[in-house]
C-alpha cells in the first residue's frame, strides 16, 4: 500500500509541477505579448499563416453546419407550421454558439498543429537556441507574434463563420 502511495503521489507531483510550467508560460508569453516592440512583419506573417490559410476550412465548415442545421429544423418546424423561423433559428445557433466554437476548433486543429510543427522544427534544428545565443527572447520572438495574430484573426473568422453559415 505503501508503494501504491508514493507512485500515486509522484506522478501527481509531476503533474502538478508541468501544468504550473504551462501556466508560467502562458503569463510570460501572454504579458510579452503587450510590451514593444511589437514585430509587425512576423505579426502580418503569422495573420497570414493563421487566418487566410483557414478560410477554406472555415468556409466549408461553415456551410455545411448551416445547411445540416437548416434541413434538420425545417422539419422539426414544419410539425408545428412554423417555416418561417427557420432563418432566425439557424442564424441565433450559429451567432451564439456553433460559429465560434467550430470556427475556433478549426483554426486550432489547422493552425495549431502547423505552429507546433514549426516550432518544433526549430527547437530540433536548433535555431532557438541561436535565438538564445543572439540574446533574443524565443518565447518574444516566436511565440508572441502567433498570440496576437490568433486574437486578431480568430473572432474576425468566427464572424466570418457566421455569415456563410
Amino acid at each position: 500500500m505503501k508503494e501504491f502511495l508514493i507512485i500515486i503521489g509522484g506522478s501527481s507531483i509531476y503533474y502538478l509541477r508541468e501544468a504550473g510550467r504551462m501556466v508560467l508560460f502562458l503569463f510570460s508569453a501572454l504579458l510579452l505579448s503587450i510590451t514593444p516592440p511589437f514585430r509587425i512583419g512576423r505579426i502580418l506573417t503569422e495573420i497570414i499563416a493563421i487566418g487566410i490559410r483557414s478560410l477554406i476550412v472555415i468556409f466549408l465548415t461553415a456551410s455545411f453546419t448551416g445547411m445540416v442545421l437548416g434541413l434538420q429544423d425545417y422539419h422539426t418546424l414544419r410539425q408545428y407550421g412554423s417555416e418561417s423561423l427557420l432563418g432566425s433559428i439557424v442564424a441565433l445557433s450559429l451567432i451564439r454558439e456553433l460559429g465560434p466554437v467550430l470556427s475556433a476548433l478549426m483554426v486550432v486543429g489547422r493552425g495549431g498543429s502547423s505552429m507546433t510543427a514549426e516550432i518544433g522544427i526549430k527547437r530540433i534544428t536548433e535555431q532557438i537556441d541561436a535565438l538564445d545565443a543572439m540574446t533574443l527572447d524565443p518565447v518574444k520572438y516566436l511565440v508572441a507574434p502567433k498570440i496576437i495574430a490568433g486574437l486578431i484573426t480568430l473572432p474576425l473568422l468566427a464572424s466570418l463563420a457566421d455569415i456563410i453559415g
